[in-house]
């Protein structure tokens, strides 16, 4: 099966009718994609009372991939609001219950930072994060180029499907050692992970500043139809390594997320049962 969304729910515009309230919108986004990548959790652990009704709002089969907190992957590493790794882990674990409970827990993405390299401590760092998530699902994407070198790129991948490791494929710009290949290779039988950056080289190497919303720049890309075509026959590929192959947008910088979301499902013929009902547009 192939599942087709987006990151996050909030700013997608193009999805939702003009009069919509914030606290409706994702309800609305379950009527036009099966699954979500939760970015929320990445700059705080959340409440399980958020998860409870982010369960709610959603059709039964709906699916979230819930992004690892950056305390977990190395992002941010001071001012912690916990006292230990141990508090941490479990504090987000905790968070997941009322979406595990519900079956509505596709996978949490580990998405390490371009300074995270391949080093012999960061590798028993990994083993140390599989082991503490226990039998939750996780996806592992890199930002550092050094991982898949030609001297480590076997054993990366071998790493990944030992230790149980869901292989999160990323499409972005190739802007050196900050930046991944692509690599269509599933190292889990049951579940692969595509992430859709873009490819806009200048914004994704564009330094961080007070003055810049990065992020209104790094993500600012319309896929054509040509690469899309050139994607459909990765996924048709990877589908014969993996059961399930769940595939988020990420350019979403000038809002185009969403549509190439719905040019890639047409390209595949997939339609979706089971959404929820869409509200009325007047217009």
């Amino acid at each position: 099966m192939i599942y087709i969304g987006l990151t996050g729910w909030g700013d997608h515009y193009s999805l939702y009718p003009p009069q919509i309230k914030p606290k409706d919108k994702l309800s609305e986004y379950g009527s036009h994609f099966p699954v979500v990548e939760l970015d929320a959790s990445f700059y705080a652990v959340q409440s399980v009372e958020k998860a409870l009704k982010w369960a709610h709002e959603t059709p039964e089969s709906f699916q979230f991939i819930v992004k690892a907190y950056q305390g977990m992957t190395g992002h941010k590493r001071e001012d912690l609001p916990f006292l230990n790794k141990q508090e941490m882990f479990q504090a987000f674990k905790d968070s997941l219950k009322p979406l595990r409970e519900a079956n509505k827990l596709a996978m949490v993405l580990f998405q390490f930072p371009p300074w995270f390299e391949c080093r012999t401590e960061n590798v028993n760092y990994l083993r140390y994060c599989r082991k503490v998530m226990g039998d939750i699902p996780v996806a592992l994407e890199f930002r550092h180029q050094s991982w898949f070198k030609k001297q480590y790129y076997s054993s990366t991948l071998s790493f990944m499907k030992q230790e149980g490791w869901i292989h999160s494929v990323a499409d972005e710009p190739q802007a050196g050692v900050g930046s991944v290949p692509i690599v269509p290779v599933a190292t889990n039988e049951k579940i692969t992970l595509i992430r859709m950056h873009g490819r806009n080289f200048h914004g994704w190497t564009r330094p961080k500043n007070a003055n810049t919303n990065w992020r209104e720049v790094r993500y600012l890309y319309k896929y054509n139809e040509a690469e899309l075509v050139e994607w459909k026959a990765r996924i048709q590929d990877l589908e014969k390594q993996s059961k399930d192959i769940f595939i988020v947008f990420n350019n979403n910088s000038g809002g185009d997320a969403a549509g190439n979301a719905k040019q890639l499902q047409k390209l595949l013929d997939i339609e979706y049962d089971n959404l929820s009902p869409q509200q009325l547009r007047l217009f």
